[in-house]
């Protein structure tokens, strides 16, 4: 039986210069309807766990999470998936720093840009700023981090940089840190607090 994994991977194949055909066989076998673009696979995390705590199945309801491996693949994804591909509804978040080259890149690919949410830096920023510093360094210190946190702010860089600043820069300097607390923060968060972009992404779906 076809399963998401397997559109993802042949996807995947595709974007890097493959056939189309098994993408497309496999897009009709699941009754894909909406393609959900991210960045990377640590915001893939902070989704799908968003959904599954709120008893969503994104791929029973026909919508893949795609993780494009860097906002500047936007362009090639929106054509394979958008109207001149598999003519997928396209959703997803971008950052506030690359929102104009979202917008040029859905517009070329003859897709709307209305359904993709904007964080401020980034969907890292966003949840430190909504659990709070303190909050997520709790999280690093129940995680077994706290060690690593420690040597990381005596490192010369960050002296003198705010906490947030130096929580985001932390979560990406070893690799799977970031798609880990991608899924922590997520799960720590109270309802109140999930930022606004991934709050209107899950509503849009």
């Amino acid at each position: 039986m076809a399963d998401m994994r397997a559109f993802q991977d042949a996807l995947s194949g595709w974007a890097n210069g493959g056939g189309g055909g098994p993408a497309r066989d496999l897009a009709e076998q699941l009754g894909m309807r909406t393609a959900v673009l991210l960045e990377g696979p640590s915001d893939v995390a902070a989704v799908e766990t968003l959904a599954a705590r709120r008893g969503r199945n994104l791929a029973a309801e026909g919508a893949c999470v795609v993780p494009m491996g860097g906002a500047m693949s936007v362009g090639r994804y929106a054509g394979l998936l958008g109207p001149t591909g598999l003519d997928l509804r396209l959703v997803g978040l971008c950052d506030d720093g690359e929102r104009r080259f979202y917008e040029r890149a859905l517009r070329h690919a003859g897709a709307a840009y209305g359904a993709f949410f904007v964080c401020e830096r980034d969907l890292e920023d966003e949840l430190i700023r909504a659990l709070g510093t303190a909050g997520v360094e709790e999280i690093v210190r129940a995680e077994g981090d706290l060690r690593a946190w420690q040597t990381f702010l005596r490192q010369p860089a960050q002296h003198g940089r705010p906490r947030q600043q130096q929580l985001r820069r932390f979560l990406g300097t070893k690799k799977g840190r970031k798609i880990r607390y991608g899924h922590l923060l997520v799960e720590a968060l109270t309802p109140e607090q999930t930022p606004a972009p991934l709050d209107e992404l899950l509503a849009c779906l």
